[in-house]
């Protein structure tokens, strides 16, 4: 009996304890949240710290004007010191100053965008260019070699005297050479680089005057989004009215990247599927190097969106 009193009294100490040290926590805890909110990060810092350093004056931030302190500064720079400037002609790829890319924005012949991108340029990217890609794959197993192929410029059989130091004969059937097809790989994929839109103004020969000159500029420029440039006749004919390279008859505007997938993607969708009775492009025209030429009636220059609001029925 006697051993077990003092082992009840030290429980009962241990439980007093216990509740005094989480009452004593709680009161900690708390004391110090409220010492955290009345907290100053600025009343502990050294005077030299950049938390001791007071907020500018409002006046002193009001009158401040970088732009007029460095006007009054002697001796400056010129502006064109530190700016870049490509170089205007490419001299060779060992020359140490060259040519950034066309995707530098520091080039010359940089191109913003494509800021959007039309249905047509979404086709051809999914659709028709994998199939020109699946149509022209070949397989070359390796350690393949491709034959030798004769030379494109035949030479003289020698038959006569007068084929003595003769230049090489073209091919059969014509002297023209064929441009050089390249294999059909991943990066090589045919696409379609630039379109011309060219207009002949005939009224403008017939009657004499640059009103007609002018409508057909404003026309081609608000169907292409690109400014358009006249060419002036190359032969005087005095039936006509034409002087050589003085009388101008017609005008170009040639489109490029973004503005040229716009253009066709307006002539393919909405312009001719509304042309009546028409056949469709000839298979037949284009030069057989990648080249395609047809034209429109003045008609159906009508039926693009930015003629059709302002044209008078």
């Amino acid at each position: 009996m006697a051993e077990l009193q003092p082992s009840w009294r030290l429980l009962k100490h241990k439980r007093a304890a216990l509740s005094l040290c989480r009452r004593c926590l709680q009161r900690r805890a708390a004391s110090h949240i409220a010492s955290l909110a009345r907290y100053d990060p600025t009343g502990d810092a050294l005077p030299d710290s950049s938390f001791a350093t007071q907020s500018p004056v409002e006046d002193q931030a009001a009158g401040f004007d970088p732009v007029a302190k460095a006007k009054s500064r002697e001796g400056r720079l010129p502006s064109s010191r530190y700016k870049y400037r490509p170089p205007k002609y490419d001299s060779g790829p060992l020359h140490p100053h060259r040519s950034p890319p066309a995707s530098d924005p520091s080039s010359r012949v940089f191109v913003p965008g494509p800021f959007s991108r039309p249905r047509l340029t979404t086709t051809y990217h999914n659709t028709i260019a994998p199939d020109i890609l699946t149509m022209c794959y070949v397989h070359n197993p390796p350690g393949f070699q491709p034959p030798a192929k004769g030379p494109r410029l035949r030479p003289w059989d020698s038959s006569s005297p007068y084929h003595e130091n003769r230049p090489l004969r073209g091919p059969r059937g014509g002297d023209t050479l064929r441009l050089l097809r390249r294999p059909i790989t991943f990066r090589t994929i045919p696409s379609i680089t630039r379109i011309t839109v060219h207009s002949y103004v005939k009224t403008a020969v017939n009657k004499g005057t640059s009103a007609p000159l002018h409508v057909a500029g404003m026309v081609l420029q608000s169907i292409t989004n690109v400014r358009v440039t006249t060419h002036k006749s190359r032969m005087s004919e005095a039936a006509w009215g034409l002087i050589k390279n003085k009388t101008t008859v017609s005008m170009t505007a040639e489109l490029q990247g973004e503005d040229m997938w716009h253009f066709l993607a307006k002539m393919v969708d909405v312009v001719m599927p509304r042309i009546k009775d028409w056949m469709g492009v000839r298979a037949t025209t284009g030069d057989g190097s990648g080249n395609l030429s047809f034209g429109f009636e003045p008609e159906v220059v009508g039926m693009f969106p930015e003629v059709e609001g302002n044209y008078d029925k």
